[in-house]
């Protein structure tokens, strides 16, 4: 499998989860039945290619925990788990069910101390030693260069994120020494040596954002939003297939595909 990952941690979403952070216009019309409906649809599409996901329980105290990602950087090679500070000061905390869960599965916890920040959609792991880590309203310097001293072994590289308020909402890896990414959005100068597939960042869509924000299930298979259909029609002409699902509750929420998993990175 060519995939970086076969396991993920999630946490459903909660009755508070229409209390989330967010600028989007449509945030005041989240529906949470229809946001725990996409979820349980998105398990499923997980599980269908498999990837063991392990659930947490929900967290009421806390309306953003859905998107884990942000929580914590896990490295099965090296038995290391990164816990992040939040850029984001009310999503501080989010991160203690995560690390009581990678305790108890005995990996070693470090943590990004102030006054660094780091979240988890600024991480964009590949299948090679390197991972890019953006520099953004969320994430600094300071605790980038903390999490270079945890991962020794990886090859970290910054890069500048103005755009967008997280790395991977302008460019994610999809396979084999491929990134499918933004040029709009994030300098494509930083990525040599990587076999870039670019999309444009404005489509007709019904959202009006993260056309590029897509996970990479594996065997050419990508897992994005229902609502791109230019993005679906470049990523096939490149030989993948794309596997779609209605994540519109999660948009309103500010997120994408990639938010509601922690992966378990197999190599690093």
């Amino acid at each position: 499998m060519d995939r970086t990952f076969n396991r993920v941690v999630v946490t459903p979403p909660g009755n508070s989860y229409v209390d989330c952070v967010s600028k989007n216009p449509e945030h005041h019309t989240i529906d949470v039945f229809t946001a725990r409906q996409q979820h349980d649809e998105y398990l499923r599409l997980l599980r269908e290619h498999g990837i063991q996901v392990d659930v947490l329980p929900v967290d009421e105290e806390y309306p953003d925990s859905v998107f884990v990602q942000d929580t914590a950087l896990v490295g099965e090679k090296s038995g290391t788990a990164v816990l992040c500070r939040f850029g984001e000061p009310s999503r501080r905390g989010e991160e203690k069910l995560v690390a009581e869960k990678l305790e108890s599965g005995g990996y070693r916890l470090e943590e990004i101390k102030a006054p660094g920040t780091l979240e988890g959609g600024d991480i964009l792991v590949t299948d090679r030693d390197t991972v890019f880590v953006g520099i953004s309203q969320r994430t600094n310097t300071k605790g980038v260069n903390q999490l270079a001293e945890h991962f020794p072994d990886a090859d970290l590289v910054k890069v500048p994120v103005e755009k967008v308020f997280h790395l991977l909402s302008g460019v994610n890896f999809i396979g084999k020494g491929t990134l499918a990414i933004c040029p709009s959005i994030v300098d494509r100068d930083y990525f040599q040596g990587f076999d870039l597939v670019e999309i444009p960042e404005k489509q007709d869509s019904r959202y009006e954002n993260k056309p590029i924000n897509m996970l990479y299930l594996g065997n050419k298979n990508i897992l994005m939003p229902d609502a791109y259909p230019e993005t679906e029609k470049i990523l096939e002409e490149n030989g993948f297939t794309t596997v779609t699902t209605n994540l519109s509750e999660f948009w309103k929420g500010d997120a994408g595909v990639t938010c509601p998993i922690l992966p378990y990175y197999r190599d690093l």
